[in-house]
């Protein structure tokens, strides 16, 4: 009798150590769960500044810390779609297209001034509108010079700055750029045609796929809506003028660097070291006007998010703890 109550103790004992760990997995599993449930939708919106209709992406909670993403060229806000998702189980995410990319009206070159003074007045106006006072920026290729100018414009607005293969020094420019800077020189019809093969379907899959060690990273639909939008009536001319003002940006550059050592805004630079267009001296060279900014290199191209989004947005994470709200 005392054998068989020893047994059926030990049995009833294992049995509760068992529903105590069924109990323990459940409430792991019910923390995951919750942990998923954190994430926010990605809403889709449209809003009116200066007679234009400007599409946006928001997530993430209305009262939490904002961040600004701006995109590059040829794409638009499409290219934070695995990076919203990250950046919004903390962060009130703000990416809007800008006019003449993706989803954003795009006006006749003749009917819209095409200049990157005028892209970031929009963009000014854009927060504006939107009340945006406290924000990070995230700034990747023609985002950098737009981003930059509304940091200048606004200091006290911004937190910090992450720049993806956002250049701001002539150390940067590959020889990529050399029929660009040609058509600078001598702004010619002749040296306007020349450029028409940057917005060819070729070019595009070149910008996402050179540098890159694994192509079946990059999602086919990325350039594929890239060239859509490029292929639309009259918008080779919208390029063509911007690649023109392109200019202006690089005139600009020593009045960015003073804004860089009188601010010091903290910065993280997140750079594909394989970008054709963007060298990595041109990530270094932040360093000589802002000494305490993080840099991470990536063994990628220009399109750094569509290889490596999970590493990028763990250093966001990581740099926007140590931001002021």
């Amino acid at each position: 009798m005392k054998t068989i109550s020893r047994q059926l103790i030990a049995s009833l004992s294992l049995g509760l150590v068992m529903s105590n760990m069924t109990m323990a997995q459940s409430k792991q599993k019910l923390t995951l769960n919750n942990h998923i449930m954190e994430n926010h939708p990605i809403h889709y919106r449209n809003i009116k500044v200066n007679d234009l209709n400007l599409f946006y992406r928001e997530s993430g909670p209305t009262d939490a810390p904002a961040i600004l993403l701006l995109h590059g060229y040829p794409t638009s806000s499409h290219m934070f779609r695995n990076l919203i998702p990250i950046l919004s189980k903390k962060y009130h995410v703000i990416a809007p297209d800008l006019p003449g990319f993706g989803y954003s009206d795009a006006p006749d070159h003749q009917q819209f001034s095409y200049t990157f003074d005028h892209l970031a007045e929009t963009v000014q106006a854009f927060i504006d509108k939107l009340g945006m006072k406290r924000f990070a920026v995230y700034i990747f290729d023609y985002g950098a010079p737009v981003g930059l100018r509304l940091a200048m414009n606004n200091p006290e607005k911004i937190t910090g700055i992450v720049s993806q293969n956002g250049n701001a020094y002539e150390e940067g420019l590959s020889k990529e750029w050399n029929p660009i800077q040609k058509y600078w020189k001598d702004p010619s019809q002749e040296n306007r045609l020349a450029l028409k093969d940057f917005v060819s379907k070729e070019a595009t899959q070149f910008q996402y796929y050179h540098g890159v060690s694994d192509p079946s990273l990059i999602a086919p639909e990325s350039y594929t809506l890239d060239q859509k939008f490029l292929d639309r009536p009259g918008n080779i001319e919208i390029q063509l003028d911007l690649m023109k003002d392109y200019r202006t940006n690089v005139a600009l550059y020593p009045k960015f660097h003073e804004y860089f050592r009188k601010h010091q805004p903290k910065m993280l630079l997140v750079w594909g070291n394989k970008d054709p267009y963007f060298l990595p001296a041109g990530a270094e060279a932040y360093k000589k006007d802002l000494p305490n900014a993080k840099l991470k290199f990536y063994d990628t191209g220009h399109f750094a998010l569509e290889t490596n989004a999970e590493e990028i947005g763990a250093e966001i994470f990581e740099f926007t703890g140590t931001l002021p709200q």
